[in-house]
């Protein structure tokens, strides 16, 4: 590939350029290396020549939804509004969760995208919170979850623009179970689904969480959760199972308005698409095997039950180049307790964190700003052990999740716990843990771990630490 104009080694550190690329798998326990995950060496640039990414998804990756998408820091945000992402189905999900064989399976992608009518008033005329703009030009919260949207939506790219939010169609047989696997690619927009029948909010049976079923052992004699509200975070997924409609119901695919704080984004309600029961539905496009062979029992501890080697704090927070003007440009940190805020600079070859192969860890995460952030790392999953300090028993494993904006006057920063999971081989290396919002990720929210081969003489030394 080339560089700047030379001839350079395939994952060669080079200046990042709006005309660089590449792809991070995410989600997937796939080595931070070349030609497969590298995200901080791997640059491709315009008139480079093909370059293949070549890797093994492994043989024990939970079954599930992923995605992939560009990783060029500075400019991830601009690439993935622009609509350059894609899914990718881990199959066997039915091996995992026999209630769900033989269900037709459908893949809806919802992302952002600029406002196409960012000047249009209100359909219904109704009187608005003035709106205010933030310094990248995006709508700000307006904490009454209505007015203009800082992006306009779109469902497996059908646009639903705002004003009037014309919706999608979707279509499918009265009463009949599908497997539905929901993927937010959006660049910065927040999700809380609801399927509305009329104007009750309906049930669903949600089997898996960001690629990864309900854990057997959490499972109990349910396969499922019943969930009415389905919150997921820029870069999260989530696999249910939905009953259509009864012929001739009114329903409904909608977002309600998510409160990101008071320097969030505006996304306020609004609906994607109209769900139409009709007999003669076509079937979808693809249906899971219906006699499948169990899963094998995992032979690794499930991570909740796995008592942290250590304990590690962390900490978002942000600021404005002039204090006086929230709305000037921002700077975005997310620190380790007891470091000086720094934004993130990709020429450092210096982790910010360094760990081993084999150690579990429970990682504190606080937010010290007015504003909502999706906390992601690459290469593993975690549990979220606690929220806002109350313990949590999720049944999933996830690999991004939110953290509650500060309200700027509470003593107690809003916080989350996660216990990270640097068991496997393939978290060996190098590699980012950053805010999914992707203009914070470009704009310094990001930080790198260094995870050690098991038994190197430097993990022997932080081991001791």
């Amino acid at each position: 590939m080339k560089m700047d104009g030379a001839a350079a080694a395939p994952c060669a550190t080079g200046a990042m350029k709006a005309t660089s690329t590449n792809l991070h798998f995410h989600g997937l326990t796939v080595p931070a290396e070349c030609h497969q995950d590298d995200v901080m060496r791997t640059l491709i640039d315009t008139g480079s020549a093909p370059y293949e990414y070549k890797f093994q998804i492994p043989a024990d990756e939970p079954p599930g939804l992923y995605w992939y998408h560009p990783h060029i820091h500075g400019f991830t945000k601009a690439q993935v509004l622009g609509g350059a992402s894609a899914a990718l189905v881990v199959e066997g999900i039915e091996r995992a969760i026999p209630d769900v064989a033989g269900l037709p399976e459908r893949i809806f992608v919802i992302r952002d995208q600029n406002l196409a009518n960012p000047n249009a008033a209100p359909v219904d005329g109704a009187k608005l919170p003035p709106v205010v703009l933030d310094a990248d030009g995006d709508v700000m919260n307006t904490g009454t979850g209505t007015g203009k949207p800082a992006e306009d939506l779109t469902i497996n790219y059908v646009p639903v623009p705002y004003p009037d939010y014309p919706p999608a169609t979707i279509t499918m047989k009265p009463g009949e179970r599908q497997l539905w696997r929901v993927l937010n690619a959006s660049a910065i927009t927040y999700l809380s689904l609801q399927v509305l029948f009329g104007a009750q909010a309906q049930a669903v049976e949600v089997v898996a969480l960001d690629g990864v079923p309900i854990h057997p052992k959490e499972a109990g004699l349910n396969k499922f959760i019943l969930l009415t509200h389905l919150g997921i975070p820029p870069g999260g997924r989530i696999e249910f199972v939905m009953h259509g409609p009864p012929e001739g119901t009114k329903a409904e695919l909608v977002t309600r308005s998510v409160n990101t704080g008071a320097m969030g984004e505006n996304d306020p309600n609004r609906a994607i698409a109209n769900i139409v029961a009709k007999v003669d539905a076509a079937e979808p496009q693809s249906n899971l095997p219906k006699n499948p062979t169990p899963l094998p029992a995992s032979a690794t501890t499930w991570l909740r039950d796995v008592q942290p080697v250590r304990v590690r704090k962390l900490f978002f927070s942000e600021v404005p180049l002039d204090p006086k003007d929230p709305n000037s440009p921002t700077t975005f940190f997310l620190t380790v307790d007891g470091e000086t805020p720094k934004a993130f600079d990709p020429s450092s070859g210096i982790p910010n964190i360094v760990t081993h192969q084999g150690d579990v860890e429970d990682w504190i995460l606080e937010n010290r700003s007015q504003e909502l952030h999706a906390f992601h790392i690459h290469q593993v999953h975690f549990a979220l052990m606690e929220f806002f300090g109350l313990p949590v028993n999720e049944p999933f494993l996830r690999d991004t999740v939110n953290v509650p904006y500060w309200d700027g006057k509470s003593p107690v920063y809003p916080r989350v716990r996660l216990r990270m999971d640097f068991r496997d081989p393939n978290a060996v290396g190098t590699y980012p843990y950053h805010c999914h919002l992707l203009e914070h990720e470009d704009s310094g929210m990001m930080g790198m771990i260094r995870v050690e081969a098991a038994g190197s003489q430097q993990s022997k030394v932080e081991s001791r630490k």
